[in-house]
């Protein structure tokens, strides 16, 4: 199945490419995010391609959905390195699969992007140095991209260690707990390449339960979407959504929810 597949009339070349990472084998709490691309995929057929927030239609956006990459077995260092290999024509936009897959996203975009600075929409820092003996996992991919010298900015931050939060404070650009950007960051980052990633569980469990690691009082849809919609206008080279696992919500709410993200940031960063 493809994104809203029966409904593109888009023409042209792509300006955006779905590429799903079903993966999910360094989850530590909960797995399940493997099956998020195929849910994401399948709830976007309920879903409007008209956005009445944005007042535009996905009719009139030039994307593609590549379909899956073929991650399953491997182990983290490979799939990063699967993952940037994979970097196609246009915006990538990576359907996750777990959080890990964003360090091979922007290594695959960052050559052609110098300063290509990352924007986090996340409950958690994902700070650490090493988890479980492991350097390469979802909770430490942001401190892999800060090793790798990108600039980092946090939003919608709740869960950490204090450790990871007082990196944050040294290293990060911004590390907050709300999701909206200030006058003077947004000045400082319409200079810069963009790459946005969106973990779920940034929003509350009410809104999007079906996660891995959810965390209480998270933000709402409306203002993920403002915050979002804050950077329009930037050079966006590259986006995921990330952390659906659809069998962990029984009301199948959850990849409704991210398949309505997904047209959301099409339209602001595609059309």
């Amino acid at each position: 199945m493809r994104f809203l597949s029966s409904r593109s009339a888009a023409d042209g070349p792509a300006r955006a490419t779905l590429i799903g990472v079903p993966y999910d084998a360094t989850a530590s709490f909960r797995r399940g995010s493997r099956f998020g691309p195929d849910a994401i995929r399948e709830a976007s057929q309920s879903i409007e391609t008209y956005s009445p927030r944005l007042d535009r239609d996905l009719d009139a956006v030039a994307f593609a959905d590549c379909g899956d990459l073929a991650v399953d077995g491997l182990d983290p260092a490979a799939l990063v390195s699967a993952v940037q290999r994979a970097a196609p024509p246009g915006v990538p936009f990576l359907l996750g699969g777990e959080h890990t897959i964003t360090l091979g996203a922007v290594r695959g975009v960052a050559p052609a992007s110098p300063g290509v600075t990352v924007v986090q929409w996340d409950a958690h820092t994902d700070l650490r140095d090493d988890y479980e003996g492991a350097r390469v996992s979802h909770a430490t991919v942001m401190r892999r991209l800060l090793d790798d010298g990108r600039p980092l900015v946090q939003l919608g931050i709740r869960a950490g260690t204090r450790a990871e939060f007082e990196y944050a404070r040294r290293h990060s650009l911004c590390c907050a707990r709300d999701v909206a950007l200030a006058p003077a960051l947004l000045a400082t980052l319409r200079g810069r390449p963009l790459y946005l990633t969106v973990d779920i569980d940034v929003l509350d469990p009410a809104v999007a339960p079906g996660t891995g690691n959810p965390e209480p009082d998270g933000v709402s849809y409306a203002a993920l979407v403002d915050s979002l919609r804050s950077l329009e206008g930037c050079r966006i080279v590259g986006m995921d959504l990330v952390e659906v696992a659809p069998a962990l919500d029984p009301s199948g709410r959850t990849p409704i929810v991210a398949a309505s993200l997904v047209r959301e940031m099409l339209l602001l960063y595609a059309a």
